[in-house]
């Protein structure tokens, strides 16, 4: 699926420190990776003069001390990433520099689920976006929802109905530019650990609301990558007893409580017409009798949702995304009265950042992965 051509030991090493902290003095920098100030020197000259690194001001020079070491940081404009989401009728791609930052994005509809139509659609849209770019794509990082192996093969994607689906070969065939292929949470989860609220914390809870929930968890600086990842098990928790059920037949379950389609779906039989998810936040942000009802209930499954996230790994920060995150805004008392009741009444204040709601976050993600690759070789 191409040659990614990785950064590699040391090389690695001070590309990584400088991408997530940078800019950093040669001091700093000889600290952190081990290495004398004349072997980092050596080290980082051809990185320099690659354009890769960068000297920055270190400030006014006083004419007392000589001229001060300058600050080595990363061009991020050095390397560009496209990062794709798919849903199970849109593709939604972004273009980015070497840290995640949004140059440009893109949306296509996804009408046709057979890998091969999917796959044309990938790649032109990676060829739009990259056209945008002044030079040549570095990688293309490609999600989903469902389970993905090798960050190749889709051996389970619910939404597009694909059961061992080698995407990424597919991919392959039809460009140079190296391509993965990764879940979609693990992915967000990725981008908010080393680019995002995350960044700094050593553990930390994401938690998505939208077509599902989603779950994504850092600990002791690393995310926390399973299989189960891809199955949603936090859907099904138990969060309010006498609560609808799930097409699972889970009663009062965090999917039957949560998602977009279940809050569209229960206030849209009350009101005896289709409604769709903003409207349903609006109407209960006015007391609508037909809304509040459901999103006061939602707010406090999630309120509960959260504590139990954070009863269990005693996170320093919970992020909530997705589509959906803006129940957290609209039922925020219901939330935060249902999260202290859960919660201990000497326990640690939990600080809570909302995401934006919007697909570009998670394409974000693909974009992030294919620099994880880049850099660390994965």
């Amino acid at each position: 699926m191409g040659s990614w051509q990785p950064l590699v030991g040391p090389s690695r090493q001070v590309a990584l420190e400088i991408l997530l902290d940078g800019p950093l003095s040669r001091a700093e920098l000889s600290r952190r990776v081990g290495l004398s100030p004349g072997s980092l020197t050596r080290l980082t000259k051809p990185m320099v003069e690659s354009g890769l690194l960068v000297e920055v001001s270190a400030g006014p020079t006083d004419a007392r001390v000589g001229r001060p070491s300058q600050p080595l940081d990363l061009d991020p404009a050095a390397h560009h990433f496209v990062g794709i989401k798919l849903t199970g009728d849109r593709a939604i791609g972004v273009l980015t520099t070497l840290r995640a930052e949004v140059i440009a994005s893109l949306e296509r509809p996804l009408t046709d689920h057979t890998p091969s139509a999917v796959a044309d659609l990938i790649l032109e849209l990676a060829d739009d976006l990259a056209a945008q770019s002044p030079r040549a794509v570095t990688g293309i990082g490609v999600t989903l929802g469902g389970r993905v192996t090798d960050q190749n093969e889709v051996r389970w994607g619910p939404y597009l109905d694909w059961v061992d689906v080698p995407l990424g070969d597919l991919l392959a065939a039809g460009t140079s530019t190296p391509i993965v292929v990764a879940n979609d949470l693990d992915a967000l989860t990725e981008a908010t650990h080393w680019f995002g609220a995350g960044r700094g914390a050593d553990r930390f809870v994401l938690i998505t609301i939208g077509a599902g929930i989603g779950y994504g968890l850092v600990i002791h600086n690393r995310t926390v990558v399973s299989p189960d990842t891809s199955i949603g098990l936090i859907g099904h928790h138990p969060l309010v007893p006498d609560g609808p059920l799930c097409d699972r037949g889970h009663r009062g379950c965090a999917m039957s409580l949560l998602t977009v389609g279940s809050i569209t779906s229960r206030i849209g039989s009350v009101l005896g017409r289709p409604i769709d998810y903003e409207e349903c936040l609006d109407l209960a942000a006015k007391g609508d009798p037909a809304a509040q009802p459901v999103i006061s209930q939602a707010g406090y499954a999630l309120g509960r949702l959260i504590a139990a996230s954070a009863n269990f790994t005693m996170p320093e920060l919970v992020v909530l995304g997705g589509e959906g995150v803006r129940l957290a805004e609209v039922a925020r008392t219901e939330l935060l009265a249902s999260l202290h009741a859960d919660r201990h009444p000497s326990g640690a204040e939990l600080p809570m950042v909302l995401q934006p709601a919007d697909f570009t976050e998670w394409a974000r993600g693909g974009a992030v992965i294919a620099i994880q690759t880049f850099v660390l070789g994965n």
